[in-house]
């Protein structure tokens, strides 16, 4: 991840030093009642949890004597592609249509207090999550007066998550919907021939993503001896993303 991070950070400050600083280029692209592009970025997954106090009180132990208790402090890196249609709706505010494919993975750590040992997912990888889910989002973007060949702009909306992929032998399994809400803020970088519009945005789900025990038992999906444990541990878990993005318009 942090050799990808400086890889992305190079280009944008070659393509920088591209730019002219006085002449505009494309002045008439922001006129346009829709335009087209794609982007790319990096993602860095992880999950809200709600620890499910009853079983916490209670103290249970699984067969090995551990009390679970779910810790969210494994960071998973992921990727991200899609399109863009952008429909200008005023001088400063249009609306965006940005389906795209995501491609990652989310771990959750536990910590037993029976041993005080902390388990975490990236040795075992059974309470990890690789997650291939289809976004179809819409945001609203209000851009502020373009500046030569720079516009700043922010961006908010929400949408819902299709996921593609089902490992249903893990021990988490993440339920195929789920919604959520973002915000970010950007720059349009104008060239001669296309806009590069740089950008950050932090996404929440709001549904419970956590699939119980339960419904894993009424579908005949696999719980393998100790497994049910990591799963019982948690009452709620919703999804988090900090997304760095590149559009290209």
């Amino acid at each position: 991840m942090k050799k990808r991070l400086q890889l992305i950070g190079v280009l944008f400050v070659l393509l920088m030093a591209a730019m002219p600083l006085r002449a505009q280029n494309n002045p008439y692209v922001d006129d346009k009642l829709i335009h087209f592009g794609f982007y790319m970025g990096v993602d860095m997954l992880s999950y809200h949890i709600q620890e499910n106090d009853s079983l916490t009180q209670l103290g249970m132990p699984s067969a090995n004597g551990n009390v679970y208790h779910p810790r969210t402090m494994s960071i998973g890196a992921g990727f991200e592609v899609g399109f863009i249609t952008d429909l200008r709706l005023s001088r400063h505010l249009s609306l965006r249509f940005t389906p795209g494919l995501h491609f990652g993975e989310r771990s959750v750590t536990y910590k037993s207090y029976t041993t005080d040992k902390v388990e975490g997912t990236r040795e075992g990888n059974k309470p990890s999550l690789l997650t291939i889910p289809v976004s179809i989002p819409l945001y609203l973007k209000w851009s502020a007066e373009r500046e030569v060949n720079y516009r700043p702009y922010v961006i908010v909306g929400g949408g819902v998550q299709v996921e593609c992929f089902r490992d249903k032998e893990k021990v988490l399994l993440h339920k195929p919907f789920d919604a959520f809400v973002s915000a970010g803020f950007g720059c349009d970088f104008y060239f001669r021939w296309f806009k590069l519009c740089p950008e950050i945005k932090y996404q929440i789900g709001f549904l419970d993503a956590h699939v119980p025990t339960s419904e894993k038992q009424e579908n005949a999906w696999g719980i393998a001896g100790d497994d049910h444990f990591y799963s019982d541990a948690i009452k709620k878990m919703t999804h988090q993303q900090l997304s760095i993005v590149f559009n290209f318009e």
